[in-house]
Formats: C-alpha cells, sequence, structure tokens
C-alpha cells in the first residue's frame, strides 16, 4: 500500500506530509482547495510527464516522495525490480522519489537509486492506477483487454497459455532461420565471404585449447631466467656441499644417535631427525634437476612474445579468449555449410516450420477455447455488477478477432501473436437496441463512472494494484445510483487501498478514513493543508456536502443516518 506521502513546492501546496493507510480513504474539500493536486502528485510519482508549472511559485524545484509497503513477494513490483535490479529490502519497501526543478529538469530515485522517467513509469504502474473522467486508463485501451482476460481466471488458462508459448517461441525461432536463409542472394554471398575469411585467419593462427596460459606461463619463466637461476643456485648450495646446510644436519644426526639406548624420547627425537634429513636431501636433488634443466633461450622468449601478440590481436578483435574462438571456429562452419547448402536447409526448415505451426495453431485453439469460455464467466460477473449500477439495461461482451497473416484457420488468413490467434476487445451497449460499441467510445460520463467501477471492481483482485486512485468519479450522478457507486468504490478497497476524491456524500460516509483539504492565506500567499478528521468532524463535514455552508440540526442528522447505514451496508 502507499504509506506515506512528502510533498513539497508543488503548486500551491508549500509543504504535507501524508499518512495513509488500508481501506477506503476520501478526500474532500472545496473546489479549488488542492485536492486534485495530490493526485497529480502521487501521478507524477508514478511515471506522468512533468511540467515546470507545477513548481511553487519563486521555489527553485518541487520535491515528491513516496513510500510503498508491498507484503506480497508475489506482487508484480518485484519482477519489475529486478528486471532493472533495483533493490528491495527485507520489509518489502519501495521508496519513490521524484524532483522537478524550475528549469524543466525532472530527477527521479527508487529505493535512493538514480533510474530513468520509462523505469519510474513501469514501477508506478505495477504499484498505483489512477482513474478520473479525464485519464485514460488500462481498462480503457483495447490492447490490455487480452491480459486483464487472462488474470481474470489465471488458474483457468495458465497451462494451456504454457503450453502454448512453448512451441510458439519455437516457432518463431524457425520463422526468423528461414528468413535469414530465404534472404536475397548478395547479402548471403557477403556473409559467406565474411565467414569464409574470418575461419582462414583463425585456421592459420592455429590456436589450441588453453594456448594463451601456457604461453604466458612459459613467457614469464624465460622473462625472469636470470633471478630464477640465482635463487635456485644459492638454496641449492646452500643446502647441499662442503660445510653446508646438510653436512650439518649430518653431523647433528650422528651425534643424536648415540642416544638412542639411553631412552625412548631421545630415540623419537633422533628418528624425527633423520625422517626431516632425507625429506630435505630430497628437496636439494629436485632443486638441482632444475638447475640442470634451466635453459636461457633468448629466441624462444621471442617467439612466445610474437605468438602471444598474435593472439592477443584475434582477442581484441573478435571480443573472445581463445576458447571461446575455439568455439566460434565450430558455430562458424556450421554456419557456412548451411549458407553454401542453404536450399537444402530452407527445404528441411520448411517441412519443419509446417510440422510446428500445425502443433502450435492447435494449442493456440485450445488456448482460444479456454478464453471463450472465461470470458463467459467474465461477462455473467460484469452484468451483475452493472445491475447493482443501476446499469441492468447493459450488455456487455468480449469480442473476438484474429490477427491477418499468411496461416490459414476456418476460412481466415492469421498470424500466430504470443498471445495466440486471439485479438480482445471488451464491447457494450448501455441502451436497449443499441448496438454494441467498443468501451472506449461509450459517451455518457455518468455512465463511464459505473462501468469502470464495474470493471475495477471485477479485476481489483486479478490486478495486483498496490493503490487504486479515484478523481471524481462520481461526477454527474446523485440518488441511488450515487449510493450504489460508493458501495462499489468501497468493495474495491476490501481488495486494494483506495484514494477517492469525491463530492458525493454517500461516497464520504463510506469512508475508513476521511481527509479534508482546506485552501488558506498565509503571508499573502494561498497554500493548501490537509487535515484528518475524526467521527465528529468528519459528520459535520458531510452534512456540508449535503447542505452546503449552512449546516442544521437536521442536515447533521442527516450525515449521522449516512454514516450508520454505511457501516450497516459493509457489516
Amino acid at each position: 500500500m502507499l504509506a506515506e506521502i512528502n510533498i513539497e513546492n508543488f503548486a500551491i501546496i508549500d509543504e504535507i506530509s501524508l499518512i495513509f493507510q488500508d481501506g477506503l480513504t476520501v478526500l474532500t474539500g472545496e473546489t479549488g482547495a488542492g485536492k486534485s493536486i495530490i493526485i497529480d502528485a502521487i501521478q507524477l510519482l508514478a511515471g506522468a510527464r512533468a511540467s515546470v508549472e507545477f513548481v511553487r511559485h519563486e521555489a527553485d524545484q518541487a520535491n515528491l516522495e513516496g513510500i510503498f509497503f508491498i507484503d506480497d513477494s508475489n506482487h508484480p513490483v518485484y519482477n519489475v525490480m529486478k528486471q532493472f535490479d533495483l533493490p528491495i529490502d527485507e520489509e518489502g519497501s519501495i521508496i519513490l522519489q521524484r524532483q522537478i526543478t524550475s528549469k524543466g529538469k525532472s530527477i527521479c530515485r527508487v529505493n535512493g537509486k538514480l533510474i530513468t522517467l520509462g523505469i519510474l513509469k513501469e514501477i508506478g504502474q505495477s504499484l498505483i492506477d489512477i482513474h478520473s473522467q479525464h485519464e485514460t486508463q488500462s481498462l480503457m485501451q483495447p490492447e490490455k483487454h487480452i491480459e486483464l482476460l487472462d488474470h481474470y481466471k489465471v488458474e483457468k488458462i495458465s497451462q494451456a497459455k504454457e503450453s502454448y508459448l512453448k512451441l510458439f517461441y519455437d516457432y518463431e525461432r524457425l520463422l526468423k532461420r528461414f528468413k535469414e536463409l530465404s534472404e536475397n542472394e548478395q547479402e548471403i554471398a557477403q556473409r559467406i565471404d565474411l565467414i569464409k575469411f574470418q575461419l582462414n585467419e583463425l585456421h592459420e593462427a592455429g590456436l589450441e585449447l588453453d594456448e594463451d596460459d601456457r604461453l604466458e606461463e612459459e613467457r614469464q619463466q624465460l622473462a625472469n631466467f636470470e633471478r630464477i637461476f640465482d635463487s635456485l643456485q644459492s638454496t641449492y648450495y646452500a643446502l647441499y656441499g662442503e660445510s653446508k646446510g646438510l653436512d650439518y644436519l649430518s653431523h647433528a644426526m650422528t651425534s643424536l644417535e648415540q642416544l638412542e639406548d639411553v631412552n625412548d624420547t631421545y630415540k623419537h627425537l633422533s628418528e624425527q631427525l633423520k625422517s626431516n634429513y632425507y625429506v630435505i636431501e630430497e628437496l636439494s636433488f629436485e632443486i638441482r634437476n632444475h638447475l640442470d634443466q634451466l635453459e636461457f633461450q633468448p629466441e624462444r622468449l621471442n617467439e612466445i612474445e610474437k605468438r602471444l601478440h598474435e593472439i592477443n590481436r584475434l582477442k581484441r578483435k573478435y571480443g573472445k579468449g581463445v576458447n571461446e574462438l575455439l568455439e566460434l571456429m565450430a558455430k562458424m562452419e556450421e554456419e557456412l555449410e548451411q549458407l553454401e547448402n542453404k536450399d537444402t536447409h530452407i527445404q528441411a526448415l520448411e517441412n519443419q516450420i509446417k510440422e510446428v505451426e500445425k502443433d502450435t495453431l492447435m494449442e493456440a485453439e485450445q488456448l482460444h477455447q479456454v478464453r471463450k469460455e472465461i470470458s463467459d464467466e467474465l461477462c455473467a460477473a460484469i452484468h451483475q455488477e452493472l445491475k447493482d449500477l443501476y446499469l441492468d439495461k447493459s450488455q456487455f461482451n468480449v469480442s473476438f478477432d484474429t490477427f491477418t497473416g499468411h496461416i490459414h484457420w476456418k476460412d481466415q488468413s492469421i498470424k500466430l501473436t504470443k498471445n495466440g490467434l486471439d485479438q480482445v476487445q471488451f464491447m457494450i451497449s448501455t441502451n436497449p437496441g443499441e448496438p454494441l460499441k467498443p468501451l472506449q467510445k461509450v459517451a455518457s460520463g455518468g455512465e463511464i463512472s459505473r462501468i469502470m467501477l464495474a470493471l475495477k471492481r471485477i479485476f481489483a483482485e486479478h490486478q495486483n494494484m498496490t493503490s487504486v486512485i479515484f478523481d471524481e468519479v462520481d461526477t454527474g450522478v446523485s440518488g441511488r445510483v450515487a449510493q450504489a457507486i460508493a458501495q462499489k468504490i468501497h468493495q474495491i478497497s476490501n481488495e486494494s487501498q483506495v484514494l477517492c476524491i469525491t463530492h458525493l456524500p454517500q461516497v464520504a460516509a463510506m469512508a475508513d478514513h476521511h481527509l479534508l483539504i482546506e485552501k488558506n492565506q498565509k503571508q499573502n500567499r494561498t497554500t493548501t493543508s490537509v487535515i484528518k478528521l475524526n467521527r465528529e468532524q468528519s459528520v459535520l463535514e458531510i452534512s456540508r456536502m449535503m447542505s452546503g455552508t449552512e449546516i442544521t440540526d437536521t442536515t447533521l442528522q442527516h450525515a449521522e443516518e449516512l454514516i450508520e447505514q454505511a457501516k450497516q451496508s459493509v457489516n
């Protein structure tokens, strides 16, 4: 959930810190008090484009900060954070920060790490869903509908989708290879010439496995010949020779042998000395052998230097080590064989593509059938939601279409995509006798609000949104419709945290938490403040919303009754 937001020097807001909780939080206040400005700030934290107009007059920059707590390790934001190598602490907190300067620059951070606006937008969209009369949301974007449909009953569709995708990616890989082999003759001829040239260069180099490591070790030996010879010779003569180390050890060994019959302690000491003597003697022989094998070969050193220079040139040119170059040669030889015999390979690929295409299409048809079943369930659920919102005459349907392509299916020429053969769009008719139209073409503002609420109610638990924000979606409704909208918004808050700007007393009465936004004059400047209302204050505010500036005992009583009715309706 969105736990806290800090806003500084933003529009008419001087400085505000707001702490939010789970459930439904409503923000009320007079028009122009700054309610939507707070939502604007949250939108900017979610990656919306900024303007210098947001920076408070005479301030250098506006600062925005939001803290989110994610208690579900399977939340989609974890994948987004992982994709961009961004940290999430053990408590699951994500801190989004945005600075907007008076010169138009925007600086974005997540958990203290600088990020681009694009990354901020991806993270924000996985955390917050903002809906207003003027914003186009995912529910109003046809390309998003198939994703929403699949998420509605993910447990039903996951296996069919997984089986399809496995074949589809193989199918795409084969098509890509077929296209490469079917390119024009000039490009293929150029590719063959390049491969032959590179293979010839690498074959002439005569590279061997781990050759560079072995040569480097030998080079070190030859380059340090004098130092190695002097050290080994000095060590050998210190151990073996007249009046040297082994002579003294031999004398000590002979002296200690004379005490072996005295007791076991001396015998043990004598045996240890003998053992160490023979070890050191063997070591001295080994050092002598190394000395005998040492031979200064300046011409060999020159050969190694030249060979390493050639190997390093190839490594720089191809960007690979010796062992990787050997692997590259094998791949290049395989590609060359395919290109030189492309006709044979093209024919084999065509046959393989036909077989895989047939299997992929079968899985796509199965996926299509599962989607059709899910769409029937979705339509029934949405019809019930619309009925609750007094749109019981409305008709909702999921339209299925295909992309045009080269595959023959049911007298159609279709194209397979990662979504199978389906192109999905939500359709609706709000009045009897009217044809179904795309969701985004519904004209009435009041109808749009109710339709969006019905859809959000259905998809709230499937979209995994941390916070859902409604900005005056109740405009243009009243009476029993307003009460139905209020109940629907509260139902959504059972699945996700909901923040709602409203002018409807019915919605305000449903609130778990009530914030009053006020505009004040301070030192000849306009500023916005936020007050968290208790029960008594909330009654007064709802009474004002019902009657205007004049609050009477009757309106207070009505406000009390409205809050009590709201409590009873959610219990």
